[in-house]
């Protein structure tokens, strides 16, 4: 049976360690400020909503799919410029999020490299 990133991430709690770290990251770094400013002031529906989609997407139990249906990450992203910069800006914060949560260099490196294709793919100018 193959190990799911569901799995080497920690399940739930290494999931959501993950992504409050991607999000304190976002919130707090000047070099991610172009990213911050595409989302709401509270960052907490974006928070809850990436933390259910990494639940499912990394093989974990279906939760997003089941409260929102299917993820259709890139037209759920059509309404926001999301460029060179914004991308860029979303994989410092992830890759640092990574650093900080998953201990794994292999793991990490994974998450990191298939995280940046989906990322690449949400640019739309």
């Amino acid at each position: 049976m193959e190990t799911t990133f569901y799995e080497l991430l920690g399940r739930e709690p290494g999931i959501r360690a993950l992504v409050d770290r991607f999000y304190d990251l976002m919130d707090t770094l000047p070099e991610a400020r172009e990213v911050r400013a595409l989302h709401f002031e509270t960052l907490e529906g974006s928070r809850e909503k990436l933390y259910l989609f990494l639940v499912g997407w990394s093989g974990g139990p279906q939760v997003y799919v089941e409260r929102f249906g299917h993820p259709r990450l890139r037209a759920r992203h059509l309404p926001f410029t999301i460029g060179d910069a914004a991308r860029d800006q979303w994989m410092l914060c992830m890759t640092r999020a990574l650093e900080d949560t998953v201990p794994d260099v292999e793991v990490r490196g994974m998450m990191q490299r298939t995280l940046a294709r989906i990322a690449d793919h949400m640019r739309n100018v």
